[in-house]
Formats: structure tokens, sequence, C-alpha cells
């Protein structure tokens, strides 16, 4: 039967959804607004016919922003505090790192201000996290950090810092615009310049929503988003929309319920903006051997093709190359560890098969998450629809009994972060113990 197709291709309950989220005022981490988008995702679940919808409250380590500054040549410079900073001030010399390679570290930044771009040349073999090029910063002695945005437009950039250890960050941390970092190199390098931020700093509350569809069986499939966003913008495509295709796809699942062989739970997390906060807690008292595979949807329906990154296991690459085949529609995979989301802590902790879904994209980094720009202008109710209907697809084929997914061995995920040259970095910034970092395996 294929009237589902028919369903979700004309559905509106994913996309009404999106615009009830980007429509929240604040959703950040551990904000009343946050919280506002978790009771909407609770009763939108609801209604498409989710069952055993409920919030699973947690707390966590809050930072509400208040203002930034960047001082140079007696006058203010554009900048937006990068979350979970301290709330200090520091002046020191000026030093444009550049791209702020590991390489680019080498050397003593006692007392300076380190300006670094939020992405890396072309022919660098990873992607450099933000939080790895600060705490490289920290490390070299640095009093300061000024994360400077790749993208053109005005468009100064966002992003945590901090460990799980101590959530917040060691020194203060801003982020400027392209043309605002250019005009401080230009104008200011070797120079004294002061970077200032004063935030909230404090207790607060997130919270999961949990519902589920399928018959109650043993094992489960989840499938996840996160539903907080920077407060510098509607969060639209980070990740409103990831949000909205678990409820869209939830609507769908639930026409299929009958042919579902694995119960299917999907997870909103909260506060992924701040240290996968959200997937951490429920990581952690979820009996992860039941889990057959995690489905995390971040960045997803910002373009046409689905990107998966697979994590090297098999059996989700070959599930992606059937629904590939079946709908005549392109699916790229990529077969490398990607720690940065919300399936992190299961694949790690559980070794549990993981794909986090995104969109192909023709550039590296993030585009306009991140910053003011990411609204919902950017996004269209097509392609939501037609990523739904592949991946509902995906989630039937997955959750068939005959669909094998192996878990595996922790040191087999760390074993590959090493042949990918992210351990380190992980251990860096907390993420990953040091001693599994750097062993051989």
């Amino acid at each position: 039967m294929t009237d589902w197709i028919g369903t979700t291709f004309t559905s509106t309950v994913g996309w009404d959804h999106l615009e009830r989220l980007v429509d929240i005022d604040n959703r950040m981490a551990g904000s009343d607004g946050e919280r506002e988008a978790a009771v909407a995702t609770r009763e939108a679940l609801t209604e498409v016919g989710a069952r055993d919808v409920r919030l699973d409250a947690f707390d966590i380590h809050g930072w509400e922003r208040q203002s930034s500054a960047v001082r140079a040549g007696g006058r203010h410079h554009e900048s937006i505090a990068l979350p979970r900073s301290p709330a200090e001030s520091a002046t020191g010399e000026l030093v444009d790192l550049g791209y702020g390679l590991p390489t680019d570290f080498e050397t003593d930044l006692s007392g300076s201000i380190v300006l670094v771009s939020s992405t890396v040349p072309e022919w660098y073999d990873r992607f450099i996290h933000r939080r790895e090029k600060y705490y490289r910063a920290v490390d070299a002695g640095a009093a300061g950090f000024v994360f400077k945005n790749h993208i053109e437009g005005c468009l100064a950039p966002t992003g945590s810092v901090g460990t799980p250890v101590e959530p917040i960050g060691a020194i203060p941390a801003v982020g400027v615009s392209t043309e605002v970092g250019e005009r401080l190199i230009r104008r200011f390098e070797d120079e004294q310049v002061t970077v200032d931020v004063t935030a909230n700093v404090g207790s607060a509350t997130s919270q999961n929503v949990h519902a589920v569809v399928g018959p109650d069986t043993d094992e489960e499939i989840l499938v996840t988003s996160h539903l907080d966003a920077h407060d510098i913008a509607e969060g639209a495509m980070d990740n409103g929309m990831g949000t909205a295709m678990v409820v869209e796809l939830a609507a769908a699942l639930a026409m299929r319920e009958d042919e579902l062989e694995t119960r299917v739970r999907f997870v909103a997390f909260g506060a992924e903006e701040v240290g996968l906060c959200g997937s951490e807690h429920e990581a952690g008292q979820a009996d992860l051997d039941r889990i057959k595979a995690v489905v995390n949807n971040d960045g997803v329906a910002r373009n046409r093709t689905i990107s998966a990154f697979t994590h090297g296991f098999a059996g989700l690459a070959d599930a992606l190359d059937q629904i590939a085949d079946r709908f005549d529609h392109p699916i790229s995979k990529i077969p490398h560890q990607n720690p940065h989301s919300d399936h992190w802590p299961f694949v790690l902790a559980g070794g549990v098969p993981g794909l986090h879904l995104r969109s192909e994209t023709k550039s590296r980094g993030r585009g306009w998450g991140h910053t003011r720009a990411d609204t919902l202008d950017k996004l269209e109710q097509r392609t939501l629809r037609e990523s739904a209907i592949l991946v509902t697809e995906l989630l039937v084929l997955l959750a068939r009994d005959d669909t094998t997914l192996d878990h595996r061995p922790r040191s087999d995920i760390i074993a590959a972060l090493r042949r990918e040259d992210k351990a380190e970095g992980l251990a860096l910034i907390g993420d990953l113990p040091e001693d599994e970092s750097s062993k051989v395996v």
C-alpha cells in the first residue's frame, strides 16, 4: 500500500510545527522558550497518533546572554558572546591564527587574544570543531578567543564552549563576522584589544520529549532531533526542521504501525547546543543493548538530497542503498565518525548503530547555521515532505526482524576516531578520556 506516500506528500503537520517552533522568541537551552517548544512538541506528537508521550526533565548548567564587546582603536566592534563563555574581560595582543589548524597553535600565545576562522581549508582532511580551536588556544596560554565567520554577509557566528567537567569555558569568547574579523586583522593585528563578555550563569532545567509507535518489543529504534536553538535566531535549520521531521515521521509511522516489527521511540532532545546534554542524559539511563539503531535528524531537509553519516556501520549503509534504489532518489553516505550531535553518546558509549541525517550542501561548514540568518525562509515544505517519505521507508526497513544491525565494541569506535585524526581533539575538549584517545587498539 502506498496511500501513506500521498498523505505524507500533502501533509502539513511537520511544517505547521516548524512554524510554531520558529515563532518562539528564544529556544536557548534551559530557557522558558525551550520548555515551550518541548510542550508544543509533546502536543504535536500526541495529535499525530504517537502514544506514551511525556517530558523527561533534567538539570543543566544555565547560561543567559547579556552583552559582549571587542574594543580596539578606541571603538567597539560588533560581536556576540559564545554561549558558556565566562563573564570576564581580557586584554591582550591580537594574534591572527588563520584557519586555526592544530599546528597553528604550536607557539606561546600567553596573554594574547586569538582570532581564528570558523572553517578549515579544502585540502585539510577533517573539519575542526570550534571547541577544539578554543581549547587549543586555552592550552597555548591565550587570554581571549575571537571566532570569525567564513561566510560573508555581516553575520557573527555563535556556538558554545566549555567541557562536560567544566561547563563554563576558561577564557572569554566571542564571534565576529567575516567583515569585522578582517577589519580587526587589518587594523589591529599585534596591537592591544579587549574582549569583554557579560552573562548570567547558574542552574537551569531542560527536558527531552518522548513518544512511541509500534509494537511493545524488547528492542527499539530511536528517532531523534534537538529542540533547542541558539538565542540569536529562529533556529529554523538548526534544528527546528529536524524536530518538524520527527513529527512528520511520527505521523507517517502511525499510519503504518501494523508494518512495524520493532518499536520506534521518538526523542526530541533538549540542550544539544551546549554540549549534547539531553542525549547524554538519555544515554546514561537507557539500556543501550536494547537500542537497535539511533536515527538522528539534525540538519536534515535543508536541501533535497539527504546526507548520512553512517559511522562505519555496514548494515546502515546497506539500508540507505536499498531506499535510494527503491525510490530512485540519491542519498549520499559518509562512512566516517561525526561526534558532534545527539546520536553520538549512543554510538560511543554502547556501539549503537547510528545514523546522522543531514543534507548535502555545496559548502563546508554550517552555512547560515549558528547565525541570525537561520530563518524559515531558507527552507521548503516540499523538501520536508520528500525527505520524510524516504526516512519513513528507511525506518520501516530498519524495524524489520530480518534487518540485522550489529553493535560494535567501544574500542572499534575509538580506533575509527584515531584513524580519522579526531581522537586527540575530542580528548582536548573533554569528550573522550585522554588514555582512550592515544592508546593503540
